[in-house]
């Protein structure tokens, strides 16, 4: 499959884009099934990997949208037992910051009032020194987004709230932690609208390290950046010439870009979203689209450029559009798509560092659906999100609202 070449995007279209790409993913996914906490699911035809073992999966909590959380688009961050994540709705209508035990107990940490303190949080937290730091894709004072910081017991602090201009508008990554400054990329602003890179601080100004032009440099990242040795490594979603597929890049920390690899489209994979993840000497990804069948990539490429595709997602049994950063546990890579498996609600896979992939659970209509945020390893366990399905998916509607879950490697 061969992907037609994707004309420009209005300043409208970008600001829609990323969101409206999961709101259709959850809205093509009907029939939501009212689901309990701590539901431990048999081994049935959805369970038992490609391997042939059957993994055991719970679900761990269940959202209950308003006043609760809800629509948690990205993953959990474990500080001293407790995993923490940000939802992109419920609370106040406008996301929150909850925390979950592995036992099931869940609080709301923070409703955000779309006032200066922000709104709708698409990108997870980062730890640092035990507080919690992440961004809001809408609110503050202008209106295009926030950093801000949240203490476990709840109290939100907010750093810098985004212009529209030439800091940057709607940050969408997890924020990454170098040496004490943290870094991220904001979808949209800078020079042309088509993203920037940032370092703030704890106690720092933001301040941009690089505005994307659209052209060969790429557009719009969405992906969390990745520390190796003092170097970011990130994607775009766009640019980076011919066909807008997407790119590969670094910059250091003083804000010198350079592009490591622009994709092609087609069986080379296309759209990277999810950010990178290091084992040994490679750097290891996904594309959303494109590969062999259309469906997304899990690729490889080093640090000097040189990129192979390691596995093409087919659809069905195994996913299909993946979203999410990959894990590194020991030398094997665990992920999530968003869609495909046994009823296109999405799986959790396991890659190997040479490309054999193995299917560790499919989800169903009992255990929500549309999994878009990355993994978290704690206690033998891998923990992640849905962004729909499961609680009160039937009360609220089937893009509502998604479930805490915990899968056996």
């Amino acid at each position: 499959m061969i992907l037609a070449k994707k004309p420009p995007l209005t300043l409208e279209d970008r600001r829609e884009v990323s969101v409206g790409a999961l709101i259709v993913c959850g809205a093509v996914l009907t029939g939501c099934s009212l689901m309990n906490p701590g539901l431990v699911l048999p081994a049935d035809s959805a369970n038992v990997a490609s391997s042939g073992v059957a993994h055991r999966y719970e679900v761990i909590y269940g959202f209950k949208n308003i006043p609760d959380a809800a629509t948690p688009f990205d993953g959990l961050t474990e500080v001293g037992g407790t995993f923490y994540g940000t939802a992109y709705s419920g609370g106040l209508e406008v996301g929150a910051v909850f925390a979950v035990a592995a036992s099931g107990a869940e609080n709301v940490l923070y409703d955000f009032k779309r006032g200066v303190d922000g709104a709708k949080p698409f990108a997870g937290l980062t730890d640092l020194n035990g507080t919690l730091y992440g961004t809001t894709q809408e609110g503050g004072t202008k209106g295009d987004g926030t950093v801000f910081s949240i203490t476990t017991s709840g109290t939100e602090t907010v750093l810098h709230s985004f212009t529209g201009g030439r800091d940057g508008e709607y940050p969408r990554s997890e924020l990454a932690n170098v040496g004490g400054m943290l870094y991220g990329t904001t979808y949209l602003g800078g020079s042309s609208q088509d993203g920037t890179v940032f370092e703030i601080g704890p106690s720092e100004p933001e301040m941009v390290l690089y505005r994307f032009k659209a052209g060969a440099d790429g557009a719009h990242p969405y992906s969390r950046l990745t520390d190796v040795h003092g170097v970011l490594f990130g994607t775009t979603s766009e640019g980076g010439g011919a066909g807008n597929y997407g790119t590969v890049f670094e910059i250091t920390t003083s804000g010198r870009e350079s592009v490591l690899y622009r994709f092609k489209g087609g069986a080379d994979g296309a759209e990277p979203i999810a950010g990178l993840t290091r084992v040994g000497k490679k750097l290891y990804g996904t594309t959303r689209l494109g590969g062999s069948h259309g469906y997304g990539t899990v690729f490889a490429i080093t640090t000097s450029g040189v990129k192979t595709v390691l596995y093409n997602f087919t659809g069905s049994p195994d996913g299909a559009k993946p979203f999410s950063q990959l894990i590194n546990v020991g030398g094997e890579l665990f992920g999530t798509t968003s869609a495909g498996g046994a009823h296109d609600y999405g799986t959790v896979y396991e890659i190997s560092a040479s490309g054999a992939e193995v299917v560790l659970h499919r989800f169903n209509e009992m255990h929500g659906r549309g999994p878009i945020g990355s993994l978290a390893y704690a206690h033998g366990e891998l923990y992640g999100t849905t962004a729909w399905g499961g609680g009160n998916a039937r009360k609220n509607g089937p893009n509502c609202c998604g479930v805490v879950y915990e899968v056996s490697p």
